[in-house]
């Protein structure tokens, strides 16, 4: 039998919706269904996130997630690379904040 990986054309992603920061923050160190690298919405406060230990926001809006502090020459790899992730979990919460229409952090602007 196929697995999924060989029967789909595409990598699927899990989006996590929340009420407020807070509410994905603590969902992040208790719901065992999140992982690292799946997306975190909270349209209440403009936020798109990455969920982690400490989840940190690719939007300028952050709420009480982690924002990053980038360095200049920080390529979508490197800041995958530091945080655990993959260059496709980065990209794929960068297109959604965009399709949103809200504001990147600097850090994720390049991407």
């Amino acid at each position: 039998m196929l697995t999924d990986s060989e029967r789909f054309a595409f990598i699927p992603r899990r989006i996590h919706a929340f009420a407020s920061s807070g509410n994905a923050y603590d969902a992040c160190q208790t719901d065992e269904a999140i992982e690292t690298g799946h997306t975190l919405i909270i349209l209440s406060e403009g936020v798109v996130a990455l969920a982690g230990a400490w989840p940190i926001a690719v939007t300028a809006a952050c709420g009480v997630l982690h924002s990053v502090i980038g360095k200049k020459g920080d390529t979508l790899e490197s800041l995958a690379a530091t945080f655990d992730l993959t260059a496709e979990d980065i990209s794929t919460a960068v297109t959604i904040a965009r399709a949103f229409g809200f504001a990147l952090d600097p850090a994720f602007q390049q991407v």
